[in-house]
């Protein structure tokens, strides 16, 4: 595996481009780079996707990635199969970010991280106003949320994940995801009443 990883996405070619996870990962895990290699370029998309939206930024949805791939690399041979190769990789990064989103709490502000700007021809500036005041309002209603009720609400209403795939997840039953996506709906929702 190379020292860097590199998240540009890439076209597989050959006979191995539609193999199946599984054997990917039965390779990968006897040694076969070539093999993870093509895991990665295949979920490297919708890892990222995932990670940017738990933690906000493309370079820390990266960083958590390339943690969570490596991690993956190294724990390939204890991987049972029992879930499909993308749930158990869905499974690191979501608690790379979950351990990433804890230790933020204590050591950052959320409000340090610059808000991207709309485009001049999609907005007027009383709108980008709006929107700017909206996001910050739903960042600090994010802020009082918990780590892991952040993670179960991030899983379920914006990546659309069913309670048990959350629960597998995170490492808890579903009923407790069921619960802490309920808290921080409600939470999320009597602070941004305003916006309604």
């Amino acid at each position: 595996m190379s020292a860097r990883w590199d998240p540009v996405e890439t076209v597989e070619t050959g006979p191995a481009a539609g193999t199946d996870d599984e054997l990917l990962a039965v390779r990968a895990a006897e040694g076969d780079e070539g093999a993870f290699e093509m895991l990665v370029h295949r979920h490297t998309p919708a890892m990222l996707q995932l990670a940017q939206r738990l933690l906000g930024t493309r370079a820390e949805a990266e960083d958590a990635v390339q943690d969570s791939f490596v991690s993956a690399w190294r724990a390939l041979p204890d991987f049972r199969r029992e879930a499909g190769f993308a749930t158990w990789l869905h499974r690191i990064v979501t608690n790379r970010c979950l351990n990433l989103l804890r230790a933020r709490r204590a050591a950052a502000d959320l409000d340090t991280v610059p808000e991207p700007a709309a485009p001049e021809y999609q907005s007027s500036p009383v709108r980008a106003a709006e929107s700017q005041a909206a996001a910050r309002d739903l960042r600090l209603a994010m802020r009082s949320l918990s780590a892991e009720q952040q993670v179960c609400w991030v899983l379920r209403e914006i990546e659309g994940r069913p309670y048990e795939a959350i629960a597998q997840a995170v490492r808890i039953s579903p009923e407790a995801v069921r619960a802490r996506v309920f808290r921080a709906r409600r939470v999320l929702t009597e602070a941004m009443a305003a916006w309604r």
